[in-house]
């Protein structure tokens, strides 16, 4: 196994934090763990963690924690459209081109009968500026989160219709390890990601 740093911005995240688990378990990566109280983070004793406290919007702790990285994995709330323009900024000064942002469904109006309103701009406007960025990012667009022990998953193209609507936060932390570890895959793409019917 090749060894990959991953910076994980939000890591307290729900997803991040089973993500997490399953680098430390199945790979050899250094993680990164970047987010705004670290005391939030608990019983992750590990050689290869590192945890930055700080906020995404700030630029230049943000840029030292991308320093030698090879992979940024970006699971957010909040001002999504700033923190995706200071992301972006931030792997270009330190020239990191890998990015893995978690993102929502509905934001192509891709779920067939359903019309998501002015609640997923943040996320469309957020996929935009990535999307207009020349990194090799993945945006994933899952469905809602379960806590089933499972993983079970399909993924859909950007202007594919989404399948399912339900998808656990394990099948996506198994697609966000796979996407971090394999150089190459789904670049420049944007996944649908749901629990096959």
């Amino acid at each position: 196994m090749n060894l990959t740093n991953v910076l994980i911005l939000g890591a307290n995240g729900s997803i991040a934090r089973v993500a997490i688990e399953l680098f430390l378990k199945e790979t050899n990566a250094q993680l990164t763990l970047y987010l705004r109280n670290s005391r939030r983070l608990k019983n992750i004793a590990s050689n290869r963690v590192r945890v930055i406290e700080g906020d995404v919007l700030d630029m230049e702790t943000l840029k030292e924690a991308m320093f030698g990285q090879d992979v940024v994995y970006a699971n957010l709330s909040g001002n999504l459209q700033q923190m995706a323009k200071t992301i972006v900024e931030g792997m270009n000064a330190t020239d990191i081109k890998r990015l893995i942002w978690i993102s929502s469904m509905g934001i192509y109006d891709e779920v067939p009968g359903q019309r998501y309103s002015s609640i997923l701009d943040p996320y469309r406007n957020s996929a935009a500026i990535i999307e207009a960025s020349d990194l090799d990012y993945t945006i994933l667009r899952p469905g809602w989160f379960t806590n089933k022990n499972e993983i079970d998953y399909e993924t859909t193209q950007k202007g594919e219709p989404f399948k399912g609507h339900d998808v656990s936060r394990k099948s996506l932390a198994d697609l966000i390890v796979k996407l971090a570890e394999t150089p190459g895959l789904e670049v420049r793409r944007s996944l649908g990601v749901n629990k096959p019917e």
